[in-house]
C-alpha cells in the first residue's frame, strides 16, 4: 500500500481501520501527543501557517505534497515503506531465514529495547530545538526548522506504531513514557546523554542536524536492516525523511562560513575578534562547535565493545550500516576488528572480535561520512583564499562513553595532563563567552528574503520557489 490515506482519523498505509483493537489503542495516545506537542512543540507557531512538506506516498517518486498548513492542523501518521517479496532475514545466525512479520519470542525484550531507545530520541530533538523558532535568522530558516520538527514527531508516531503493534500492555505504556520523558529534565530525563544538552542557538542547531542527525541516519539504516520486517519497512520510510535534516545541517554552516569568509575578504581580517566586531562568527568558535557536537554525538553510538551489540546482530535484529552491500559472510564470527585502547600512557590500535566492536564499525563508518562534509565546507574556505581548515576532532577527543571516558584527548589525538586539558580546552571546546557572543547575533528576520546578518543566503528556495517567497504566515 503505497498511497497514504489522509482520510482517516490517523493517516497511514498499513490498514489500521482493519485492526479496531489497535485503532482505538492509537486514538487514544493521539490526545495525548497532541497535548505534548502543545506543551512542547516549537513554541508561539500556534497561528502559522507554514510551507511544509506532506507525505502522500511512500514510492520515491512524487511522495510529497508542499502546501501551508497551520501548524497543530499537521497530519502526523504511520507510513511503512512497501513490502519487499520474500524478503528473508541478511545477516546473523538467522541469516536465509524468512524476515520476521512478527516479534519471535525470544527476541522481544531487544527489540522493545532497540525500539524505545530510538523512539526516544524523536521527540527529544523536538523539545531541544523549541525555542529557536523566536531566534530564526530567516523565513527559510524557519520553515526548515518547523519541517525537521513535524518531521522529528512523524518518527515518534511511527515507533509508537511498532509498539502499539507488537507489544501488548509493554508497548502501550512505553508508548507513554515516551510522552513522559522531557530533554534535560533532571528527574525524568530522556535515555540518551546528548538528547539532553541544550540547542540554545542557530550554530548549535545546525551543528546538531549535522553531526545528531547523522547519527540518526546510520541507526536507521542498521535498523532498516532488521530480520523484523516492520521495523525495517519503518526505518525505509524515516531515512526518506532524515535527509532533509542532514542538508539543512550542512547547508546551514556552509551559509555561516560563507557569510564569514565574505567579511574577511571584503575588510582583509583575520583575527577573530575582528571578525566579531562585523557580527558575523568567527571560523574558530566554528570549530569549537564542531568539536563539541562531533564528540557528544560519536559517543551515541556506544562503547567500543559491547555484547548487546553482538546480540543484536546475531539475532538479525540490528545490521551494520549497508549490511546486504558488504562482501563477507554476514555472520561475523571468525572475523576481526581493530579499535583503540589506552596501553601504557598511549593509545594504541587493538584487534578484537568483530562481532563484539559492532558500536566501533558504525562508529567508524559515521566518522568518514561526517569527514566528507567538513570537506565540502573547508573548499568555501579554500576558495576564498583564507588558510584556516576545519577538522573533525579525534574519536577519543572529549569522551563520556567507552574506553576513553575519563581520559584527556587533544583533539588531534594525544592523550594530555589534566594540568594541560585546563590550560587548552578554551581553545577546543565552546565557551560561555563563545555561546554569549552567538547568543547575541540572535534574533529573528521574518520579512520574506532577508537574511541576518550573520549569515548568507541559501542557492535555492525550497520546492522551487524563489527565496523571498512567503515561506511562513504569521497570522
Amino acid at each position: 500500500m503505497s498511497k497514504i490515506d489522509y482520510s482517516e482519523k490517523i493517516p497511514n498505509n498499513v490498514n489500521l481501520a482493519e485492526d479496531k483493537t489497535l485503532q482505538r489503542a492509537l486514538e487514544h495516545w493521539q490526545p495525548n501527543y497532541l497535548q505534548w506537542w502543545q506543551d512542547m512543540g516549537p513554541d508561539g507557531s500556534t497561528n502559522f501557517d507554514v510551507y511544509l512538506r506532506t507525505a502522500i506516498s511512500v514510492t520515491p517518486d512524487g511522495w510529497a505534497h508542499f502546501g501551508h498548513v497551520k501548524m497543530p492542523d499537521y497530519r502526523w501518521g504511520i507510513f511503512l515503506a512497501q513490502q519487499e517479496e520474500d524478503r528473508k532475514v541478511n545477516f546473523g545466525e538467522n541469516k536465509g531465514m524468512a524476515a520476521w512479520q512478527d516479534v519471535p519470542g525470544e527476541h522481544r525484550a531487544n527489540l522493545r529495547r532497540i525500539i524505545v531507545t530510538q523512539g526516544d530520541t524523536e521527540p527529544a530533538s523536538v523539545e531541544q530545538q523549541r525555542h529557536l523558532g523566536l531566534t530564526a535568522p530567516s523565513q527559510y530558516d524557519m520553515r526548515n526548522l518547523f519541517q525537521i520538527n513535524v518531521e522529528e514527531g512523524r518518527h515518534l508516531w511511527a515507533m509508537v506504531y511498532l509498539l502499539h503493534k507488537y507489544f501488548g500492555r509493554d508497548g502501550r505504556e512505553e508508548a507513554e513514557a515516551l510522552l513522559q520523558r522531557n530533554s534535560g529534565n533532571q528527574d525524568n530525563p530522556r535515555i540518551l546523554e546528548a538528547f539532553n544538552e541544550e540547542t540554545p542557538d542557530w550554530l548549535a542547531f545546525y551543528m546538531f542536524t549535522y553531526f545528531t542527525d547523522r547519527d540518526g541516519k546510520f541507526q536507521l539504516n542498521a535498523l532498516a536492516e532488521s530480520g523484523f520486517d516492520p521495523l525495517s519497512r519503518t526505518c525505509r520510510f524515516m531515512l526518506t525523511e532524515e535527509a532533509h535534516h542532514m542538508f539543512v545541517g550542512e547547508s546551514g554552516i556552509a551559509r555561516v562560513i560563507q557569510r564569514t569568509v565574505d567579511i574577511m575578504k571584503q575588510h582583509r581580517i583575520e583575527d577573530p575578534n575582528e571578525v566579531r566586531k562585523h557580527g558575523v562568527i568567527d571560523l574558530q568558535t566554528i570549530q569549537r562547535y564542531l568539536n563539541f557536537h562531533f564528540s557528544v554525538t560519536v559517543d551515541l553510538f556506544g562503547a567500543d565493545q559491547s555484547s548487546n551489540a553482538a546480540t543484536f546482530y546475531s539475532a538479525g535484529l540490528k545490521g551494520r550500516y549497508e549490511e546486504t552491500k558488504r562482501d563477507d559472510d554476514h555472520v561475523l564470527k571468525s572475523h576481526q576488528y581493530k579499535i583503540l585502547e589506552i596501553s601504557n600512557g598511549s593509545i594504541v590500535e587493538k584487534e578484537v572480535p568483530m562481532l563484539n566492536s559492532l558500536n566501533e564499525v558504525l562508529r567508524d563508518d559515521y566518522i568518514r561520512d561526517s569527514i566528507a562534509g567538513v570537506g565540502r565546507w573547508n573548499r568555501i574556505i579554500e576558495k576564498a583564499g583564507l588558510n584556516f581548515r576545519l577538522q573533525t576532532p579525534h574519536k577519543a577527543f572529549n569522551r563520556h562513553i567507552g574506553s576513553f571516558a575519563g581520559h584527556r584527548v587533544s583533539p588531534d589525538g594525544r592523550l594530555v595532563s589534566e594540568a594541560e586539558w585546563a590550560s587548552n580546552v578554551r581553545d577546543w571546546l565552546p565557551t560561555e563567552e563563545d555561546r554569549a557572543y552567538v547568543a547575541s547575533l540572535m534574533g529573528r528576520v521574518i520579512e520574506p528574503g532577508k537574511m541576518a546578518n550573520w549569515i548568507a543566503p541559501p542557492p535555492v528556495g525550497i520546492n522551487r520557489q524563489p527565496i523571498d517567497f512567503e515561506y511562513v504566515r504569521f497570522n
